[in-house]
């Protein structure tokens, strides 16, 4: 026991279990063999049923359809071809494959897919994408897999991901159930380092996707411990452009018919900064916020035919493009300056429920997102989608006093020490003074009736005039940020605070027009009339530069106002 007592525990001897489902009994599905190395989903169509115990079928590259004179269109409810025109699948995310084809159309049923418990917010990373197909995107060598064996004594899979030494990570534990069956993926956060998982193999293709031989079946549970980066801006913007070979190798071809083109297109978005962007990090910034800007999302566009483009045809033709059409044209551009990117699926966050402490993820939550590469730092990834954040959600250095706490670790790196000290001994007597306080006064409230109806009454007082002040603060905050708005924006922002209290909140995702378009059912004629030349005003504006009689709008705004307010009352 004296032994024991002065024993160090470090973190890396200790063990640790985490949720995870039994294994299968089926040894089929505990390693790989020839069947189930391949990634099986069911989003596509079937060419060639094998029963590998991959709890789906595998496919393999060929002509989709029945043989060579099958139908390219494909069924929705079915598979999706892997080449050429054709509708996706009703349930099934395309981008989960190794081959994908971005020449589809239609839109998901939204579905639950899974609930996942994670101590930060993040995005649930599938796998990522090096060869771009025209169209699409592929895995080079993706059924060469290295296989990991899970360890004897702590039940687990050590992955040892590659990442450098000199970049702060954080631990971040993420537990999944899958509440549909999903093909053999293992969605996770970036890096992971151990993995409980039901299954005595686990494998990674040569771009480090997680594959399992098991397909995750509905109700199975496992978790991953992943080594999340911190993103430091300063560190990330003096990366340099040392890559190595094997990241230029891969990871920089662009199809020579249209890399001249996007490479004029990606710097003349660069020049229009205020200053010169030399930094591979902040001109991958700059480029995402760019094409947020420039290229709405389309409400259609035609299928592309053989042969044509995606990125040229997005850029140049259409001008926009589907949700994860962003990411390839990103990628592509980034290659064409000579920062290598890859295309990488995952899940979005989902919804939290703060009752369970779930992210509620659905098929509809997956989207692509481009990661760009960045000399002794990593991958870090970049979502250029409109409506959504230019770096997917993840964890933040957050609490209640963390800006005030870094400004005192910053004051006290440079004051002397015999200063240092008489603060720090301030601090401590104020925060004894306060405890004795509080004792004193709930001794009070609690030592009889009278202490406690005094204390409710003081509650209540409180809350009130809190409330009161919330209200004034966020009322006066509100003006103020509209105050410093141009005049047309100044008039949509009011237009949607409105809508807001009458409890239609426009979402992040949405354009001006998909939201007018959801109100078109919920209002009278007149009041959508008014509504909709404040939207077509404001999208000419914002978009085409087109001037607005903001006068008429500020009165038809009023009008608008004053029917909102005869209805709630």
């Amino acid at each position: 026991m004296g032994i024991f007592t002065v024993m160090p525990r470090f973190p890396g001897y200790q063990l640790s279990t985490l949720p995870v489902s039994l294994p299968s009994d089926a040894p089929e599905n505990q390693k790989f063999n020839e069947g189930n190395r391949s990634l099986a989903n069911p989003g596509y169509e079937n060419r060639g049923r094998n029963n590998g115990g991959t709890g789906g079928d595998t496919f393999s590259d060929g002509n989709a359809g029945g043989g060579e004179g099958g139908d390219a269109s494909g069924d929705r409810n079915g598979g999706s071809p892997l080449e050429g025109q054709g509708e996706i699948n009703d349930t099934e995310y395309y981008g989960f494959n190794t081959k994908i084809n971005q020449n589809l159309r239609g839109k998901m049923d939204k579905i639950l897919v899974m609930r996942v418990r994670s101590q930060a917010p993040g995005y649930w990373r599938v796998m990522s994408f090096d060869h771009y197909t025209g169209q699409g995107w592929e895995v080079t060598d993706a059924d060469n897999l290295s296989l990991t064996e899970r360890s004897r004594w702590g039940g687990r899979f050590f992955l040892y991901p590659f990442i450098s030494p000199q970049v702060r990570t954080r631990k971040v534990i993420q537990s999944y159930t899958a509440v549909k069956a999903l093909p053999n993926i293992v969605p996770a956060m970036t890096y992971p380092s151990e993995l409980y998982f039901p299954t005595s193999e686990i494998g990674q293709d040569p771009l480090g996707n997680l594959r399992s031989p098991l397909g995750i079946l509905e109700g199975l549970t496992y978790t991953v411990v992943s080594a999340v980066p911190y993103r430091e801006r300063g560190k990330l913007a003096i990366s340099g452009t040392d890559y190595p070979a094997p990241i230029t190798d891969k990871y920089l071809d662009v199809p020579p018919e249209i890399k001249e083109k996007v490479k004029e297109l990606a710097e003349d978005i660069l020049s229009r900064s205020n200053s010169e962007i030399t930094s591979p990090y902040e001109k991958a910034l700059y480029l995402t916020q760019g094409l947020k800007q420039r290229f709405p999302q389309a409400q259609e566009v035609p299928f592309f035919e053989d042969g044509e483009d995606l990125v040229d045809a997005f850029l140049f033709k259409y001008k926009g493009g589907y949700a994860d059409h962003y990411a390839t044209v990103l990628t592509i551009m980034l290659r064409s300056i000579g920062i290598p990117a890859r295309f990488t699926t995952g899940f979005g966050q989902g919804e939290f429920n703060p009752f369970t402490g779930y992210y509620l993820v659905h098929n509809t939550d997956a989207h692509a997102v481009t990661e760009a590469y960045f000399p002794g730092q990593g991958w870090f990834a970049f979502d250029p989608l409109p409506g959504h954040e230019l770096v997917p959600p993840s964890f933040e250095e957050s609490g209640a006093f963390s800006v005030v706490k870094w400004i005192w670790e910053w004051v006290a790196s440079w004051v002397p020490s015999p200063i240092l000290g008489f603060f720090e001994g301030l601090w401590k007597t104020g925060l004894q003074i306060l405890g004795v306080v509080i004792l004193r006064l709930w001794g009070f409230v609690s030592g009889n009736l009278v202490g406690a109806v005094v204390g409710a009454i003081a509650v209540s007082f409180a809350g009130m005039g809190s409330w009161f002040l919330f209200r004034q603060i966020r009322g006066w905050l509100g003006r103020r940020r509209f105050a410093r708005l141009p005049q047309m924006e100044q008039l949509y922002q009011q237009m949607l605070a409105q809508l807001r209290l009458q409890g239609h909140q426009k979402d992040i995702s949405q354009t001006p027009k998909e939201f007018l378009q959801g109100l078109q059912q919920k209002y009278k004629p007149e009041a959508v009339g008014i509504m909709t030349e404040l939207t077509e005003a404001y999208v000419g504006w914002r978009y085409g530069g087109q001037a607005a009689n903001t006068d008429y709008l500020q009165t038809q705004l009023k009008l608008l106002q004053k029917y909102l307010k005869r209805i709630k009352s």
